[in-house]
């Protein structure tokens, strides 16, 4: 296999480990506790630590060789898991039922750090894109980034609720922990022609920091990438919703074998869209596409929890997964051609932590609004007694409520943004964008699909 490719098998593999954990996580939290507002606080404790360490690992991945920073992430990852599995044999009995206790958030805090660690190798995925990949092939190698993706989420989603069914989080952080250690063996025996140049007295090597300022700098270069980066935030902001109320509002209605296995059914959407990305691309403008996808998506999520229909949730779901991948591949080619290959990492390290800075907000929030303000609404207040005769009534219709609000300003907004100044600036500056192969493309990997 060529290196793109075997780098891609890899990180399947580490996806579906630690997308799995997240989820089952999740799942197993609302089953033990049975309160939306644990699984908010999940939600919010990812996003938190996604966007705090976001820097971080962008400088981590820019001033290491790639391959090393990946294996680092799954090794830091391992050492999570290992102590979360610690932590789960020694419970004191009913430690776990407490949506408040100390014990349960001490356990989940140990396993979200261990997927958190997974972030790195996200970010150093994308600048392997930019040093294996021909400039005019990027955007179908991004598309085959998102199908692995969502064979990742196709996976998970099985795998997570059946293992919480059936063994609880003790099957979930075994199978970690041994995935894990076989993601490790493969990836050291990758070998990877990085193109690194060692440093001399002429060059000298750049300083190991973070460098905000300078990160700030390159971005504010480029007319329109600052536009962007923060609209890819509000996204967010409203993305948080459906980490912290996506999975209630499901098992609401139905179980979490059922759940889980739909979910599966509905991530063939990512991979469906992979698959279409890597054949034909994303147009001259994938700006354009990125703004297109979100009007299709945000106009689903008004209308997708408009009754309680475990069907209308899934078609709703299979257009946002569908076309998810769109926006994600778009915005990553953007960045892989304007932004210069040495800067990628603290690029989108710093977009990373931008985009997720909002939802964190968003995630902390809406779990208790939606628990002690919008279902009491929804089930015995004002919203019952004047759309509970067609919107229906109960906690389920309470989160439903929510998710069609978020749709109709994300529609908004996004017909505010497609009229903008920086989108236009955006897409004359990617229009004349330099090819940068001879700087960071290889024609090793000429043809990813």
């Amino acid at each position: 296999m060529k290196p793109f490719h075997q780098i891609l098998a890899n990180n399947l593999v580490a996806n579906i480990t630690n997308f799995t954990v997240w989820f089952a996580i999740t799942f197993w939290t609302f089953i033990e506790t049975q309160s939306v507002f644990a699984t908010g606080m999940i939600a919010g404790v990812y996003l938190v630590f996604t966007a705090g360490f976001g820097f971080w690992f962008g400088s981590i991945v820019d001033h290491n060789a790639k391959k090393m920073a990946m294996l680092g992430s799954s090794l830091v990852s391992a050492l999570f898991y290992g102590a979360s599995l610690v932590i789960l044999l020694l419970e004191p009995e009913g430690a776990f039922t407490d949506p408040y206790g100390p014990y349960l958030w001490g356990f989940v805090l140990l396993v979200m750090l261990g997927v958190i660690a997974g972030n790195i190798r996200s970010i150093a995925l994308t600048t392997l894109v930019t040093i294996l990949i021909p400039e005019g092939e990027r955007d179908k190698a991004n598309g085959l980034v998102g199908m692995v993706s969502g064979i990742g989420f196709l996976t998970t989603s099985v795998i997570s609720g059946f293992l919480v069914a059936y063994t609880g989080m003790l099957g979930v952080i075994s199978l970690a922990l041994v995935s894990t250690v076989l993601v490790l063996l493969h990836l050291g025996l990758v070998r990877i022609d990085e193109g690194r140049v060692a440093p001399s007295a002429d060059q000298p090597a750049e300083p190991r920091r973070v460098d905000i300022a300078g990160t700030i700098g390159v971005i504010a270069a480029v007319p329109g990438l600052f536009a962007l980066i923060f609209f890819a935030c509000f996204n967010n902001f409203l993305g948080g919703i459906f980490m912290a109320l996506l999975d209630a509002y499901g098992l609401s209605l139905v179980s979490v074998e059922v759940w889980g296995l739909l979910f599966g059914v509905l991530s063939t959407a990512f991979i469906l869209s992979g698959i279409i990305i890597s054949r034909t691309g994303l147009g001259k403008n994938p700006l354009r596409t990125l703004l297109l996808v979100n009007l299709i998506t945000w106009s689903a999520c008004c209308v997708f929890t408009l009754q309680s229909s475990i069907w209308l949730l899934a078609a709703g779901c299979f257009v946002w997964m569908l076309l998810g991948p769109y926006a994600e591949a778009a915005e990553h080619t953007t960045l892989q051609k304007v932004v210069p290959l040495e800067r990628q990492g603290r690029v989108f390290g710093f977009a990373q932590s931008v985009e997720q800075s909002a939802s964190p907000l968003t995630a902390f929030l809406i779990g208790p609004l939606t628990q002690f303000v919008v279902i009491p609404f929804m089930t015995d207040g004002a919203g019952a007694q004047s759309i509970g005769s067609w919107f229906g009534t109960g906690p389920d219709r309470g989160m439903a409520l929510v998710f069609t609000l978020a749709g109709m300003v994300g529609v908004l907004v996004t017909v505010i943004a497609f009229n903008s100044r920086p989108y236009r600036d955006l897409s004359r500056a990617y229009a004349a964008g330099k090819d940068d192969d001879d700087a960071g493309g290889s024609a090793a990997v000429a043809n990813p699909a």
